[in-house]
């Protein structure tokens, strides 16, 4: 019963459910045929909107295309007019700039590069559309006239405000302390700011519309005017103003600066002033063999006072109290080093402005023109030093070197900023300064290998050598001349390593040392090569002496003589680098040239064995005390005793005038004389001294002991 009710109220509920959804089906038909109605009706709305779109576009299409027509005609006719105009006003371009172009730029360089502008577009007009029109030739007359105009104006501006740089300026810059970076370098080279605003205005409106370059030669032509009027003005300074004791620079910079740091001025010649006029003197001289050479000794001796006092007079007589000639020298060489670095500095300048001025692909061509002149004097005055230098060597002069070497030492030391400033220039121009280098770098090897030579093969002559054995003027120059060296080391090392000297010193070359160029030397290899030079002269200078010796008779001279000579080299190699520049590749030669002395020393104290053996005791009898002594025995004694007076008197009156010029030399000599001298003196006279040999033992006791010491106390000094 139950599960027929329970199917009753399903079936009963289905029912229900299928009549909302007829009902909701019936509801929807009904809204699509609504939508259905509404949708013919928009789409006969739109028919009828775009039927009357249609025909609007049919009317008013017409009229737009003739307003487009219209508005076209009237811009063609704006354009028409608009060219005329243009055209017309080519026409009125000479009238109008006629006048401006006549007065010239000067004043109003701007309005002037306008009419200028407005000509060149009239000329290019007319040679494009009316070629044949007079306009044209009056135009381009006009274009040509102010374009002469503007390189006349160029060049007045150019050449009004270029003047040479004062030397006072050029000496601060080139004393000036480069490493005060604070402090504000005044200008060199520089034009007014307004002149190079305009030159510079000048020079792009030629490179654009000028087509030519001649404006470059005009700025070149006359800035190289310039800068050799700069260097010669700096020479001239030096000429009129210098003095030995230093670098003429301003005072009023000085004093403005006085607070401030600066650097030490180059390094003036003058320290070789005194080699010059001692090898001047020897080269002359002693080399040459000429008669009177010995009166230029310049060593202390019994003959040096009035040696000094006949070469004083006759300087005096000759040239003047104050003979000026070596600082004459002195300021040419000065003044060479100072133009030198002028150059550089000038040139570093020079380049600045020139690149704002010069188009870029013409700076390195004009730049080399422009200093064409400058560098070609500077050179052929470094051309006529080494000439000089050249020929005085041919005379065996060779202080003539001296001159070239501090000139090198510079030259080198500012090759790297010459090479920066020439850089881009021809090959030829950047050639120039390491050929002179070379050129003087192979006289000075010549000079140096001439003089060693020289020094070897001085002659023999009895003229030449001092009567008192005192040092040899071969000697004291020959030192000198090394001596001189010492400062210019590397230079002096570059010059023999400019030749082939590793076959002539017979040196190993280290691989890294082997170059092309003598400057790539390392400073050792170039140490080792002077080293090896001045063992060299010295080398020579002992044979040489050892030759001349013999022009002595005496054995005792010639040992004083030598003795002296040798102590001199070393006393002199002592008080200078020079022995440890000799040591480098002779490292006994101190020991060597001790022992030459001490050789020397035993050779002259032999020459009183024929003095000492009168009273040896090997060559004396024995005699017994209170015997009667025989005739012949008195007769010995006399012999004894006269003999040594004799000798002792003739041996003190000869060597009294030799000279021993070293004090502390010459009293050794004298003690360890004056003990083996007394000793033996003494030992015969206790012996013989009561010994009745005479009646007249004062005539044959003339000397007690000291009295003989006395004697040798005054060997070697004539004044005694």
């Amino acid at each position: 019963m139950v599960p027929t009710e329970e199917a009753s109220a399903r079936r009963r509920e289905i029912e229900g459910k299928l009549k909302q959804e007829e009902e909701t089906l019936s509801y929807i038909k009904e809204s699509l045929e609504k939508s259905d109605q509404l949708t013919k009706n928009m789409v006969s709305i739109l028919s009828s909107f775009e039927s009357r779109l249609m025909r609007l576009e049919n009317s008013i299409i017409p009229v737009h295309k003739q307003t487009e027509n219209l508005q076209r005609l009237q811009e063609n006719v704006e354009k028409t007019l608009s060219c005329l105009d243009h055209v017309i006003s080519y026409y009125h371009v000479a009238k109008d700039t006629e006048k401006i172009i006549k007065e010239g730029p000067s004043g109003r360089l701007v309005e002037y590069l306008a009419c200028l502008d407005k000509i060149q577009k009239a000329v290019e007009y007319f040679q494009d559309n009316n070629p044949d029109s007079p306009e044209l030739n009056r135009v381009k007359s006009l274009f040509e006239r102010g374009k002469e105009s503007l390189e006349s104006e160029f060049r007045s501006l150019l050449t009004r405000c270029t003047k040479p740089v004062p030397p006072i300026l050029i000496l601060d810059h080139l004393g000036g302390d480069d490493e005060i970076e604070t402090q504000e370098e005044m200008p060199l080279n520089q034009l007014p700011e307004n002149t190079l605003k305009d030159i510079i205005s000048i020079s792009r409106w030629l490179v654009e519309f000028g087509r030519n370059q001649d404006f470059m030669n005009v700025y070149y032509q006359i800035r190289s005017s310039q800068l050799d009027r700069s260097i010669k003005g700096l020479k001239e300074h030096f000429r009129k103003n210098s003095s030995s004791s230093g670098v003429p620079y301003s005072p009023a910079i000085q004093n403005k600066r006085k607070d401030t740091p600066t650097k030490k001025p180059i390094k003036r010649p003058g320290t070789i002033r005194k080699a010059q006029n001692l090898l001047k003197q020897y080269s002359q001289h002693g080399l040459d063999g000429k008669k009177g050479a010995s009166n230029l000794i310049p060593m202390e001796g019994h003959e040096h006072d009035l040696r000094l006092k006949h070469l004083s007079d006759a300087l005096s007589d000759k040239h003047g109290p104050a003979a000026g000639r070596d600082d004459v020298l002195d300021i040419e060489i000065d003044a060479y080093i100072h133009c030198v670095s002028a150059f550089v500095k000038l040139a570093q300048s020079e380049y600045q402005i020139l690149t704002e001025i010069i188009p870029e692909h013409h700076q390195k061509k004009t730049f080399d023109s422009l200093i064409q002149e400058s560098l070609d004097n500077l050179m052929i005055e470094g051309d006529n030093i080494v000439s000089a230098a050249r020929k005085a060597i041919i005379r065996h002069d060779y202080s003539a070197v001296l001159t070239i070497f501090p000139i090198l030492r510079h030259l080198k030391q500012m090759k790297p900023e010459f090479d920066q400033v020439l850089q881009g220039t021809a090959a030829s121009t950047k050639n120039k300064l390491p050929g002179l280098i070379t050129s003087m770098e192979t006289t000075g090897a010549k000079a140096l290998e001439d003089f060693a030579d020289n020094i070897k093969n001085d002659p023999d002559k009895e003229y030449n050598m001092p009567k008192d054995g005192t040092v040899h003027e071969l000697t004291s120059n020959a030192i000198l001349f090394l001596q001189q060296l010492l400062d210019f080391q590397e230079t002096a090392g570059a010059m023999l390593a400019s030749q082939v000297l590793g076959d002539t010193y017979n040196i190993p070359l280290d691989p890294r040392e082997t170059s092309s160029s003598a400057s790539s030397y390392s400073s050792e290899f170039s140490r080792r090569l002077l080293s090896t030079y001045i063992c060299k002269v010295l080398g020579n200078l002992q044979l040489n002496l050892l030759s001349k010796v013999r022009v002595y008779e005496d054995p005792a001279l010639k040992a004083i003589f030598l003795h002296n000579n040798y102590n001199y080299i070393l006393k002199s190699l002592e008080k200078s680098e020079l022995i440890q520049l000799v040591a480098v590749t002779r490292k006994a030669a101190e020991n060597c040239y001790r022992e030459l002395i001490e050789k020397q020393i035993q050779t002259y104290q032999d020459s009183w064995l024929k003095v000492t053996d009168y009273i040896s005791e090997r060559s004396l009898s024995v005699f017994q005390a209170g015997v009667k002594l025989k005739d012949k025995e008195r007769q010995m004694i006399k012999e004894r005793f006269k003999g040594f007076n004799d000798g002792l008197e003739e041996l003190c009156k000869i060597q009294k005038a030799w000279a021993i010029p070293d004090t502390e030399q010459r009293d050794k000599i004298r003690r360890a004389q004056k003990t083996i001298v007394k000793e033996t003196y003494g030992a015969f006279l206790n012996r013989y001294g009561n010994v009745p040999f005479t009646k007249n033992p004062e005539k044959y006791i003339k000397y007690q002991v000291d009295q003989v010491g006395e004697m040798i106390d005054k060997l070697f000094d004539t004044s005694a």
